[in-house]
């Protein structure tokens, strides 16, 4: 993306360093020093390291804006309109078993909206990039939804509940509804990704209960910005808000919808 802003080139730079330190520690993986946040919910010494590194660089760069990120206390800034929302380290299960998919994710809001943001896989090097009417960019490439209208056709993507959430029976249901009807579901472990994949045509939808907003808000950008629709499955919603959320193309959002929703 040869037109990046300043505060997205902050951004880019941010996530490439935080990898450089991920990459070098997932390639030690068996000797990372793991701690337990919960049932099935991990957090490593990586995942602290790179929240710090992406901190630091975001906060030197524009110090007055706010903070909310998945391993600290969140943080108001001196500009209360503008706040960084970030996940460092998205697929930690993946990494911690030394699968190669997890991804960085760095967002900017901006009076409820977000303007710009960054998701970064350091295994395959895919840097996907948008900001507000922009475009999105996946490294030097423009990118957009998928075309395809037939549900017979649509290959899609989730994430299952593990652990103490409460939303497994309701997953369930959606796969007993949409999985007769489609190509496939895949359940891959990043969030972050799975939205930036919509957003490249890889997946032609993704949905998914009880995320945070560190998990979706760059990938919410990306796929509006890849000309996709991006909401709630009860309309109306906020994503961000709810922690639930629907992102496909336009042609097959509420097909989709519906079928989550049948009450």
């Amino acid at each position: 993306m040869s037109t990046a802003s300043p505060t997205l080139n902050v951004m880019i730079k941010a996530a490439r360093k935080a990898a450089r330190r991920l990459v070098r520690d997932f390639g030690e993986v068996e000797n990372l020093q793991v701690s337990m946040k919960g049932a099935g919910d991990f957090v490593s010494a990586a995942d602290r390291k790179a929240e710090e590194i992406i901190r630091e660089e975001l906060t030197t760069a524009r110090p007055a804006y706010g903070w909310v990120g998945e391993e600290s206390e969140p943080v108001e800034g001196k500009d209360p309109t503008r706040r960084w929302i970030v996940d460092p380290l998205d697929g930690t299960t993946n990494f911690l078993h030394g699968l190669p998919h997890w991804s960085i994710s760095i967002a900017l809001e901006h009076k409820g909206e977000i303007v710009a943001g960054v998701v970064y896989d350091p295994a395959k090097d895919e840097m996907f990039v948008a900001e507000q009417g922009s475009g999105a960019w996946l490294n030097d490439r423009r990118i957009r939804v998928s075309a395809r209208r037939e549900m017979v056709g649509l290959l899609l993507a989730t994430g299952v509940p593990f652990g103490s959430k409460r939303t497994l029976h309701l997953t369930m249901r959606d796969f007993a509804a949409l999985m007769p009807r489609c190509s496939g579901v895949r359940r891959m472990g990043s969030a972050a990704l799975d939205l930036a994949y919509v957003a490249a045509g890889r997946y032609d939808g993704f949905w998914e209960r009880e995320l945070q907003s560190w998990d979706m808000a760059a990938g919410i950008l990306l796929v509006k910005e890849a000309g996709g629709l991006v909401g709630t499955i009860k309309p109306g919603g906020d994503p961000l808000e709810t922690g639930v959320i629907l992102a496909t193309n336009a042609e097959v959002f509420e097909p989709i919808r519906k079928l989550l929703d049948p009450d």
